[in-house]
């Protein structure tokens, strides 16, 4: 304990395990930090340096090496799948943007968004699937040595349920052509645990652009007869036709709450136009795609810029405001108490429009007013409307690529309110 930094780790319960930073009490990482100006690295943006050692630091960076490797690599492509370089909408901005409107207009607003809700998101079913072949999860009869929250691995399984609902997995196996599993936004690989341990699967490719400890990879590679590769890269840069050990194999695509925009680029990553490396010409990465399964979550984070599918919201009257301002109502969805289950509710009604004649209309911070007032549940239907939206066009511009898709809820609220999940599958030709 004495060669140890002195900070206290609340969370953690304990003192910080560094070792003291010369004849400080502290480590490096809690030292009191110079007075001088501290900037973000060039390299790697998640950490700061003071100016005058940026230099230095450029050249020792530990994401240097990993970066510089990266770029090497042939799936390597910078913003392959972005569509935009426009700089991101903050949700300060967006906030602004909706208090900056006059009670009309923020009423015409929510009166846009139940309307298109009960026009668009109708048939949106509640599909909570636990199959039998994810007993030895479920039951707990797994390797004990593995992490396990049963929240997590409930959600997990339904998602594989869902699958075999579709034809995608059986019980015993998946489908006869199906061989690889690319899972994106990978984190610590645990969904790919759960579907090699239930279904069986001979090649997995981990997408994940941070580093993480405790991941499954190590169980993964105990399992007989299965190739593991980890891809460290971020989803936006991915040239899934530049996989060389990918290429021509049949795969299934799947990610559990891949956050707001990253369902976007996967989405593209799997079904959009790729320039073919050797002769510059467009080409789908579809031909090998079986099915895809994403959970979207934290839609507060989407952007215009990465949306899939603007023209589709476009033709009902959303803009590029719009949309931020929707993407900001989101986050209220999950502020509320879900015991009683909001987002299942199949007749969810959006709060009353507030009339120019209301308190809050001759304010000029009416809106920001009106907003902070509404009740919790009023708020979390609005936020979960909103959600549907978003996902049901990104459904749309699944279905326009010819495959079999849908959107339903895959587990209860009181589980995780972030329970959307789009699920689709290509019709493989049969041969007499």
């Amino acid at each position: 304990m004495e060669k140890r930094c002195k900070h206290w780790l609340p969370k953690k319960n304990r003192f910080c395990a560094n070792t003291p930073f010369n004849d400080s009490p502290f480590c490096g990482n809690h030292s009191s930090r110079s007075n001088g100006k501290w900037i973000p690295c060039s390299i790697d943006p998640s950490h700061c340096v003071l100016e005058e050692n940026m230099e230095g630091h450029l050249k020792k960076c530990p994401l240097l090496k990993q970066s510089q490797t990266l770029s090497l690599q042939p799936y390597y492509q910078k913003g392959i799948n972005q569509q935009q370089q426009d700089a991101d909408f903050t949700s300060e901005m967006k906030r602004n943007w909706v208090y900056n409107l006059s009670i009309p207009q923020f009423s015409e607003l929510l009166s846009k968004i139940r309307s298109l809700h009960t026009l668009i998101c109708k048939d949106i079913k509640f599909s909570y699937r636990i199959p039998h072949a994810c007993d030895v999860w479920i039951k707990r009869q797994n390797d004990r040595k593995l992490p396990y929250q049963e929240k997590h691995v409930r959600q997990q399984a339904s998602i594989l349920g869902n699958l075999e609902d579709f034809g995608v997995l059986s019980e015993q196996h998946c489908q006869s052509d199906l061989s690889a599993v690319v899972e994106f936004g990978a984190g610590r690989g645990y969904l790919t645990q759960i579907l090699a341990d239930s279904y069986g699967i001979n090649k997995v490719f981990l997408v994940e652009r941070k580093a993480y400890k405790l991941k499954a990879d190590r169980s993964l590679r105990q399992i007989d007869n299965l190739a593991l590769e980890r891809l460290r890269i971020d989803i936006e840069d991915l040239n899934l036709n530049a996989v060389e050990s990918l290429k021509g194999i049949p795969y299934l695509a799947i990610g559990k709450h891949l956050c707001g925009p990253a369902t976007d680029l996967t989405l593209r990553c799997c079904l959009g136009e790729h320039p073919n490396q050797d002769n510059g010409k467009e080409q789908s990465v579809r031909p090998h795609l079986r099915s895809i399964a994403v959970a979207t979550c934290c839609h507060h984070l989407c952007q215009w810029k990465h949306y899939t599918n603007k023209q589709y919201l476009n033709n009902l009257g959303i803009t590029k405001e719009h949309f931020h301002a929707i993407t900001w109502f989101t986050s209220w969805a999950v502020d509320a108490d879900h015991g009683s289950d909001v987002s299942d509710d199949g007749s969810l009604q959006s709060p009353v429009p507030p009339s120019d004649n209301d308190e809050y209309g001759g304010d000029a911070s009416g809106v920001e007013d009106y907003t902070r007032n509404m009740k919790a549940m009023d708020r979390a239907a609005l936020g979960f409307m909103c959600k549907d939206i978003i996902d049901m066009g990104r459904l749309m511009w699944i279905k326009e690529r010819g495959l079999e898709a849908k959107l339903v809820k895959y587990v209860p609220s009181d589980i995780s309110p972030e329970n959307r999940l789009l699920i689709a599958k290509v019709e493989v030709p049969t041969t007499n």
